[in-house]
């Protein structure tokens, strides 16, 4: 029965008009928009559904999905049990509340020992919000465990999985003993949407709220020092290139970028 661990983390909707993205720069924090809740990470999504391909074919599989976050997060793991995860672990406490990808990592793998025995943890390859991309692989060098990065496909086989990765110049296949962690891209394609059914199942499946106590664990210090959020001003300006033939507008174009110096 192979345990996988899924993370899910939630984010600003990345559909909001950027008209519409504010911060507070002296609390160097992004301030939700008014009538646009936030939603799951795509990648960690995407790593739910390569979870789900396996359980498709090794139909004992247990799902577990982790997120960290305030009250709200609970809805980003609703999703993930709707698409069809089985459990859900909530680690809710308000010391968290400006963790970094390191804290946050560390959280994580304490909960994730907690939830041992397990087999397979699975993440996206990065949030969608500051796409630091390191959790992962972080958590992975905190339990002592082999990780693979930016996957395409996984395949489950008893003690090991094997994982196409996805290369600047193409791909490449690896295996890995497990217990290891594997993150996930975008090539592994859409994640399944939840029909009405599944959310209604998944209204009834229980999420734990665990705290930094249920962990047994202090406030894992940050190791990032935010010096600066803000929104930077940008500025664009037009030039349109006059001419009375296509043949002479191309030229003028032509003369214009090589005196900018841009080809």
């Amino acid at each position: 029965m192979p345990h996988i661990i899924c993370l899910a983390k939630q984010v600003p909707d990345p559909e909001t008009p950027a008209s519409q993205f504010k911060v507070d720069e002296a609390a160097k924090k992004v301030l939700p928009v008014p009538g646009i809740q936030p939603v799951p990470s795509q990648f960690d999504t995407i790593g739910v559904e390569a979870a789900l391909r396996i359980k498709d074919k090794l139909s004992d599989s247990i799902i577990t999905v982790i997120s960290v976050g305030p009250d709200s997060s609970r809805d980003t793991i609703k999703h993930c049990l709707a698409m069809g995860a089985d459990e859900g672990i909530h680690i809710n406490d308000p010391a968290l509340a400006n963790a970094d990808h390191w804290a946050t990592a560390d959280v994580l793998s304490a909960a994730i020992q907690k939830l041992a025995p397990y087999d397979l943890i699975i993440a996206g390859r990065q949030a969608v919000d500051w796409d630091m991309g390191v959790v992962g692989s972080t958590i992975a060098e905190s339990l002592g465990v082999p990780v693979v990065t930016i996957a395409k496909e996984i395949q489950y086989d008893g003690g090991k999985v094997t994982v196409e990765r996805v290369l600047l110049d193409g791909f490449e296949t690896v295996e890995a003993p497990t217990p290891c962690v594997v993150t996930v891209s975008n090539e592994l394609g859409e994640p399944r949407y939840p029909q009405l059914r599944q959310i209604m199942l998944a209204a009834r499946k229980e999420v734990k709220a665990w705290t930094l106590s249920d962990l047994g664990i202090p406030l894992p210090p940050n190791r990032v020092n935010l010096e600066a959020l803000f929104v930077p001003d940008t500025s664009v300006e037009t030039e349109f290139i006059e001419g009375d033939t296509p043949q002479e507008k191309a030229q003028k174009l032509a003369a214009r970028l090589r005196e900018s110096k841009l080809i």
